[in-house]
């Protein structure tokens, strides 16, 4: 009785979390990728072919693409214009649940090596922090890769040498980030010198783990036609986006990435904690040092194959920082009550309390900037939904080819009208001179929605004169010229 009671606590503090977080939020938006991987798995529920030819398509992670499949049927619902709980919705509640579950694991990670409110105070850091929030409302696939980690290193945490339950979890990991695969790696060679193990075992272990990295390859291999497609791919998005990357990138570019997540008082106190954690704690330090070090590791393995350095990308170490933070304001309580280390400690840590008080309202500042980027950005896209569903829609999936200002909106319009993405051009790449034309009705929209900040090129077409203005709304205009059958 006690240990389902327990797993329903643990289920409550999850949902609860990820409540939390959604209020903090204010609402969620599907990102791109996964917008993607919702088009592509309807297409591969209905037996078609994926056309990756069009610029800018994001990696096929096998998690993504399963997902896809799993809510094809939603997904049908969409595009037909039936009345149901659509695939989006349903991918915005698991990415909340994801991010409650990380949340959860940083706690219960930081309780077990430095105390419950090193862990209490870890959890609330990556809770405020905007970033995470950010990549948790989009439902960007980073957040459950983060989850599934934590939850093997706290396996293996409770259970020296659990083996196989670590390596299945960081299977799945595998299939969302190749950063896992290096985990499984490094956690065979502890098992190899950590005890005695018979052959078949060994065997075992090389199959789960190998698991991860062979199901990429085949699927890149039968959906793409290469067993490195998401490698060259994912590169050549990187040149074409000025993304940095490489081994100046990992000196200039990732620690910023770091800072944005953690900022300054929690790095201050990550910084002390660890000092104090190594010099005090020896034996509860290995294992979280070890993970972020592993994580470090294979993050630079990317960046230096010419994979982006992105903010969610660093978001396992991050959680390790924020544990150490924890421990620099609490790991104090973990020695013994007359152990004369306590005092320099504690003060250390209550001068890191002060400077995480000091810098809230700044971190209230870019929450509520958050929440206001988000509801514009909702507001937008509903602008755009709304010119399909309006009876009689301006936006018709008959009257073809549809081009937009830039790659952005191509896997939503995809997505609600039922075609394959290569239907829709951008117009930095192919500008037609017949059929449908969807411009930003001003350069607000444009900003807001269309352009990425760290885009290269700041500014949109617009439409050919061929085409003439056949209605919109506050935020999109569209322009036609369609063949007499169609729309």
């Amino acid at each position: 009785m006690s240990s389902a009671r327990n797993r329903l606590q643990v289920v409550a503090a999850i949902v609860a979390l990820a409540a939390v977080a959604w209020l903090l939020a204010g609402r969620g938006l599907v990102n791109y990728d996964t917008l993607y991987s919702l088009v592509w798995g309807r297409e591969l529920s209905e037996g078609l072919s994926l056309d990756l030819s069009a610029p800018f398509t994001p990696t096929l992670h096998p998690f993504g693409i399963l997902l896809g499949l799993v809510l094809s049927p939603f997904s049908k619902t969409v595009a037909s214009g039936v009345h149901g709980v659509a695939a989006t919705d349903i991918v915005v509640v698991l990415a909340f649940l994801a991010l409650g579950a990380m949340l959860w694991l940083t706690y219960a990670l930081g309780a077990l090596w430095f105390g419950r409110w090193a862990g209490a105070l870890a959890a609330l850091i990556m809770l405020t922090r905007r970033p995470l929030l950010d990549f948790g409302a989009r439902a960007y696939v980073d957040i459950p890769y983060v989850a599934l980690v934590l939850a093997a290193v706290l396996v293996e945490s409770r259970r020296r040498r659990a083996a196989t339950p670590v390596l299945a979890l960081l299977a799945v990991a595998g299939l969302i980030r190749p950063e896992a695969w290096a985990f499984s790696g490094a956690y065979i060679v502890y098992l190899w010198f950590s005890g005695e193990h018979s052959p078949r075992q060994v065997a075992g272990w090389l199959a789960v783990a190998a698991s991860g990295p062979l199901l990429w390859i085949l699927g890149d291999l039968v959906l793409a036609g290469s067993a490195l497609h998401s490698l060259s791919d994912t590169q050549e998005n990187t040149r074409a986006l000025g993304r940095a990357t490489g081994i100046s990138g990992l000196f200039t570019t990732a620690p910023r990435r770091l800072g944005e997540i953690l900022r300054e008082p929690v790095l201050f106190g990550a910084v002390g904690g660890l000092g104090f954690a190594i010099w005090l704690l020896r034996e509860r330090v290995r294992t979280p040092i070890l993970i972020g070090l592993v994580a470090l590791a294979a993050f630079s393995l990317l960046a230096i194959a010419g994979l982006p350095i992105n903010g969610r990308y660093l978001l396992l170490p991050a959680v390790i920082g924020a544990i150490f933070c924890g421990a620099g304001v609490f790991g104090w309580r973990e020695l013994k009550s007359d152990d004369k280390h306590r005092q320099p400690w504690a003060i250390f840590g209550l001068l890191t309390i002060l400077l995480l008080l000091a810098f809230a309202p700044a971190q209230i500042d870019r929450i509520s900037n958050l929440r206001y980027a988000l509801s514009r950005q909702e507001q937008i896209q509903s602008d755009l939904r709304a010119l399909i569903n309006r009876p009689p829609g301006l936006i018709t999936a008959s009257c073809k080819p549809i081009t937009v200002p830039n790659h952005r909106p191509v896997p939503a319009l995809a997505l609600w009208l039922d075609l394959p993405p290569e239907v829709i051009f951008s117009a930095d790449d192919r500008l037609v001179p017949t059929g449908q034309f969807i411009a930003a009705a001003t350069p607000q929209v444009a900003s807001d929605y269309i352009l990425d900040p760290r885009d290269l090129k700041r500014s949109v077409i617009g439409p050919p004169r061929s085409l003439e203005l056949a209605g919109g709304n506050q935020s999109w205009l569209v322009y036609k010229r369609c063949a007499a059958s169609g729309g």
